[in-house]
């Protein structure tokens, strides 16, 4: 838990109190490499602190299978149109490596509001930085060339290429396997 604590103090800090509430409703889980950690149909009621691996977010469309998004360690992931909304998700979160993650409640934690209001205030950073990635994604795929989002996500993410299959990066950035690797010829 010391390592979701340090990030915790990174975004918002916390009172001893709650993170003491914090602690009681989250717990360590690990899942090996590929396997899914949400389905599919599943309806969100978790969040999830990536503690050590990474993970990818993805669904298919017309059978073709999609990367919306990877996290790696110190990140927090969670389905939030599923979580706030009841719903199932049509995505899926994968662990990418071998990964452990602190799994919190969300119902458990949205409890602990009233008692704990840096706990919402914590959150709702948490998810305000989620909804702005999610918008500069967009504005990406909107505006830039595929060299340029790929310019982008390796600046973001160095090791991307040693950690995640070419097949999701090449999905990550809307484009072919074949133009993934044109684009990694170009010097």
């Amino acid at each position: 838990m010391q390592k979701l604590f340090s990030q915790i103090e990174t975004i918002h800090p916390i009172s001893p109190a709650a993170a003491k509430a914090l602690s009681l409703i989250g717990k360590e889980v690990s899942f090996s490499k590929g396997r899914n950690i949400q389905e599919i149909g599943h309806t969100c009621k978790t969040l999830y602190f990536v503690k050590k691996g990474v993970v990818r977010i993805y669904y298919f469309k017309e059978a073709i299978d999609i990367t919306e998004s990877f996290e790696f360690e110190n990140a927090f992931v969670a389905r939030a149109e599923s979580l706030f909304t009841g719903k199932p998700s049509r995505k899926a979160i994968q662990a990418i490596e071998d990964t452990t993650l602190i799994a919190i409640d969300a119902d458990k934690m949205f409890g602990q509001f009233d008692t704990h209001p840096d706990l919402e205030r914590l959150f709702r950073k948490i998810i305000e930085t989620s909804y702005v990635h999610t918008v500069n994604r967009i504005e990406s795929l909107q505006f830039n060339t595929a060299e340029e989002r790929y310019k982008a996500l390796l600046k973001a993410a160095p090791d991307v290429l040693k950690r995640i299959p070419l097949k999701y990066v090449a999905s990550y950035l809307g484009i072919t396997q074949v133009s993934l690797s044109r684009i990694r010829g170009i010097k």
